[in-house]
């Protein structure tokens, strides 16, 4: 295991023998979601996901994956929440930050849709998808889901006037559930390859599913590693919920004490731009698993040093019922120093021979004891690098962890009734039959 949690910075906000207190409670948790005895287990596929994983539908994803970078310079994910989230995080953590739209020799760029409404948006979509050979995933268990529906007519429709239908054909998969639903049955009847979403793993939890392991082959990323650091997290926190051996159970305890003590917004906190959509996975992750009842964390996520510069006064010294939760690299993938300037105009010659990270760090430490000084407790969650391996790691670490601190808030960590509230009105709006 590569990943630690440090709490020293938050320890003074806790009561007197908190952690003790807590320890049963968050012990009951782990034993319900291994156990598979609370509410929403029939959505616990994704526990021991990693260490079941087949190999022969690695090696058929991998192909796939091939395959399609033979005939794509663009390869569109069309999904919405958790069908595009963990993809788009895991291919933004380890991809270039500047991707151009020239095909590498290596592998597309990857784009998205369906997951928003806008029609400048996807019209703009169109227009790459005419000037760039394309293919394209679409992803969802019913295939009636407003936002990537509409986007998947829309390109389909694209495909088949560029490719016709039998070119249109290879260049579309279908990632949908085994044996029903829309999308199910318009992938049988018009023979689009495809993959199948377990039925006891919820959107929010596949990322390690073909939902987010193809599109993220198709970015050329080593989903066997991803994998591999997903199984070895596992096995860390799958066999025992002690604090002092087990980083997710002690998150899980930890921020339910300071929700208990107040603290209702969770800000996750990075330093690194590649990590602002694995943020936004995050969010979608917590805040659709314990908002419910009245209850939850409401999950927030800022990226520094860039938002010290705006949410950073707010941070500081705004409303007190805030805790921070830092992501850290250890260690940058490139190394590069801060040059000497011979007329020193900038007064920075004191950073010159440092590197970038080394600066980074120390912004880090130094924000993290302002806050804590401000009132905002702040807990470290670090991975030595940012890599397939640690990255599959960090993954399992918040899934599993958000299974336990659910349980422990005392609600269903699986299900998202409040999802179709805004459904209701918006087809009844429309005009939809039966609304």
């Amino acid at each position: 295991m590569n990943i630690s949690i440090d709490i020293s910075q938050v320890l003074s906000f806790l009561p007197n023998n908190s952690l003790e207190n807590i320890q049963p409670r968050v012990d009951a948790a782990w034993d319900t979601l291994l156990s598979g005895t609370g509410a929403g287990n029939d959505f616990l596929g994704w526990v021991r996901l990693p260490s079941q994983t087949d190999q022969e539908l690695l090696s058929r994803l991998c192909d796939h994956a091939a395959r399609i970078k033979q005939i794509a310079e663009v390869f569109v994910v069309v999904g919405i929440g958790g069908s595009y989230l963990g993809s788009r995080a895991v291919i933004e953590a380890l991809s270039p930050s500047f991707p151009s739209l020239v095909r590498s020799p290596q592998s597309p760029v990857v784009l998205f849709a369906g997951e928003n409404l806008s029609e400048d948006y996807h019209a703009d979509l169109l227009q790459v998808l005419d000037q760039y050979s394309c293919a394209i995933a679409v992803i969802s268990k019913s295939g009636t889901t407003t936002e990537p529906a509409v986007a998947f007519r829309l390109i389909k429709q694209k495909l088949e006037s560029k490719y016709g239908k039998e070119g249109a054909r290879e260049r579309i998969v279908a990632i949908t559930d085994a044996s029903r639903g829309a999308l199910k049955t318009i992938a049988d009847k018009e023979g689009y390859e495809s993959y199948i979403i377990p039925d006891d793993v919820g959107g929010r939890y596949s990322v390690l599913t073909p939902v987010g392991l193809l599109p993220v082959a198709v970015a050329g990323i080593d989903i066997r590693k991803l994998i591999e650091g997903a199984a070895i997290m596992e096995q860390v926190v799958c066999s025992t919920p002690d604090f002092s051996n087990n980083p997710a159970t002690l998150y899980a305890a930890v921020r339910n004490i300071l929700y208990e003590q107040g603290k209702a917004t969770e800000i996750m906190v990075t330093y690194q731009p590649h990590l602002v959509m694995l943020t936004e996975w995050w969010k979608q992750l917590y805040g659709e698993s314990e908002g419910k009842d009245g209850k939850g964390i409401f999950p927030a996520g800022v990226t520094f040093t860039s938002d010290l510069h705006s949410m950073g006064q707010f941070i500081q010294e705004g409303s007190r019922n805030i805790f921070e939760t830092v992501l850290s690299i250890d260690q940058p993938n490139r190394e590069l120093m801060v040059p000497v300037d011979p007329e020193n105009y900038d007064g920075l010659n004191f950073l010159a021979g440092k590197s970038l990270s080394e600066v980074n760090h120390k912004a880090e430490e130094g924000t993290r004891m302002a806050h804590v000084e401000g009132g905002v407790p702040n807990i470290r969650i670090s991975i030595p690098c940012l890599d397939a391996m640690h990255l599959g790691q960090l993954l399992y670490f918040y899934e599993f962890a958000c299974g336990v601190s659910g349980y422990t808030l005392g609600v269903n960590p699986f299900d998202q009734p409040g999802v179709e509230a805004y459904k209701r009105n918006m087809f009844k709006l429309l005009g939809k039959p039966g609304f």
